[in-house]
């Protein structure tokens, strides 16, 4: 699949996340200090959207019960095997586009 538009990039400031969905399956998409990051958007625990948590500078904390996972690579310090898949992600004409076919981890 090509990438797809996920959001708009005047909706993402830094330091902000926000969620996007494609059939069943959820993202988040982060921007930290101006870079974006996207993996995917339920927490391995209990399903919890992560868009609906914080971001601590590349931090994404769970609103459910707080694990926390690198946004950058999707790695949680919990255990290796709760890993998120992170995407490519870019930029264009003020869009947020996603390659959810192409996970990165």
């Amino acid at each position: 699949m090509p990438f797809v538009k996920a959001a708009s990039a005047a909706a993402l400031p830094p330091g902000s996340m926000v969620q996007a969905k494609f059939d069943d399956d959820l993202y988040v998409i982060c921007n930290v200090d101006g870079e974006l990051h996207a993996m995917d958007g339920r927490c391995p625990h209990a399903g919890g959207p992560l868009a609906e948590g914080a971001l601590h500078g590349h931090v994404v904390s769970c609103p459910w019960h707080m694990w926390e996972f690198d946004c950058r690579t999707g790695e949680t310090d919990f255990n290796p095997r709760f890993n998120l898949k992170t995407f490519p992600v870019k930029v264009e004409g003020g869009d947020i586009l996603i390659d959810i076919s192409d996970p990165g981890a």
